[in-house]
């Protein structure tokens, strides 16, 4: 089987692709697209549908302002103008790098993947951004699995520095340090960790916070005081509890459940974390979560 040779950066200074694809358009996929577009790429964004795709762009353009408040030191018209949101992944057909940030599904993650792969030209690269899906289950559905890899970003992404470069038996050996350099170029640091359920930072930042939630659960201290003891204890940022009220409830509960089929009873959701997404307290996004986030 012939192979065309993946594309190598020129220079340290010039190695994110010139035009990016992001399937998914939410708080995850739009701070990826984010991240491209302020350092340099020309971004299309791909939603299910007019409105959300409308959302989208609302989402990012909101963040290039913001950043731009803070000090970027970049024309905001002007990456408003490398954005492109659409409806229909044949928008990504001239791009050489499209990231999949859909929902934590392996069915929905394997068809977005799948009509992406087709879209796309022999030497493009897709990348998904699960954060607890094994990836040799997601390449093993695509025609080119070589060219498939993990780029798992941080919530939020602009304030975020770690992006884990995820590798699995498939992927060519070269991919990895491409990824690392775009990483780099993001200004972001990255980790590479081989393939496995929840990889590194879902695996650890998911045990902690169950546990944390069966402490609640348990009457052992209030979701205040064992965010507290993390944070001056230990020198964490922000507690596990603030932490999942951040990420979002449903998003904890659906990684949980992915890393207790693949890794046993350790990840068992407890019953509070199921009660409190089933309310629909799903963190900030909702306004409640283990902490009010309408005040």
């Amino acid at each position: 089987m012939t192979t065309t040779p993946l594309p190598v950066p020129a220079t340290a200074e010039d190695t994110v692709p010139s035009r990016v694809g992001v399937l998914g358009g939410g708080r995850m996929g739009g701070g990826i697209a984010h991240a491209f577009l302020i350092s340099g790429a020309y971004v299309v964004v791909v939603e299910r549908d007019v409105a959300s795709a409308d959302a989208a762009r609302e989402r990012i353009e909101q963040s290039i302002d913001a950043s731009i408040a803070r000090g970027l030191d970049a024309d905001g018209a002007q990456l408003k103008q490398n954005l492109t949101v659409a409806t229909s992944v044949t928008a990504f057909g001239a791009c050489r790098l499209v990231i999949e940030a859909v929902p934590e599904s392996l069915d929905l993650k394997i068809e977005a993947l799948s009509n992406i792969e087709q879209q796309l030209p022999g030497d493009a690269i897709i990348a998904s951004n699960t954060s607890s899906i094994p990836l040799s289950q997601l390449a093993e559905a695509l025609d080119r699995p070589e060219r498939f890899i993990g780029l798992h970003f941080f919530n939020p992404v602009p304030a975020s520095s770690l992006i884990e470069v995820v590798v699995c038996e498939l992927t060519d050996p070269e991919l990895p340090e491409i990824a690392r350099e775009w990483v780099r170029a993001l200004g972001k640091t990255p980790i590479t960790v081989n393939d496995a359920p929840g990889f590194a930072s879902s695996r650890l930042g998911v045990a902690l916070a169950l546990e944390a939630i069966r402490m609640v659960e348990q009457g052992v201290a209030s979701a205040a005081d064992i965010d507290l003891a993390m944070e001056l204890g230990y020198r964490h940022p922000t507690g596990p509890l603030r932490t999942t009220d951040i990420v979002g409830l449903d998003v904890r509960l659906g990684i949980a459940e992915q890393l207790e089929h693949d890794l046993g009873p350790n990840f068992t959701p407890p019953q509070l974390l199921r009660d409190m997404v089933a309310e629909g307290k799903l963190g900030r996004k909702s306004g409640q979560g283990f902490y009010d986030w309408n005040k």
